[in-house]
């Protein structure tokens, strides 16, 4: 069994998506992989538990749309700088000459 990681949110914290979220399923009312919330959509954690079998901190995130559980890597802190994060920073666009 592997030990329980202690959450890096808590209950009631602001937070922003990281990343689009698609619906994987889970959500009945919309079509699968349609988009949820797009990457910089402000959300309230609501509920944090833990994923069974990985024993990782899972986010139930309150995003006004939608309630959707959340990994820590699909969210982050709000007012965090979004473009800080390495794999969200927008690729620079070339100018014509």
């Amino acid at each position: 069994m592997m030990d329980q990681r202690l959450p890096r949110y808590e209950w009631g914290q602001a937070v922003i998506a990281a990343v689009d979220l698609y619906n994987d399923g889970s959500h009945p009312e919309a079509e699968e992989d349609q988009l949820l919330v797009v990457a910089g959509g402000p959300g309230e954690i609501v509920q944090v538990g833990q994923h069974v079998d990985s024993q990782a901190p899972v986010y139930m995130v309150d995003f006004g749309v939608a309630v959707i559980g959340c990994l820590e890597d699909e969210i982050a802190v709000e007012g965090a700088d979004f473009c800080a994060l390495p794999s969200l920073a927008p690729m620079p666009e070339e100018v014509p000459l």
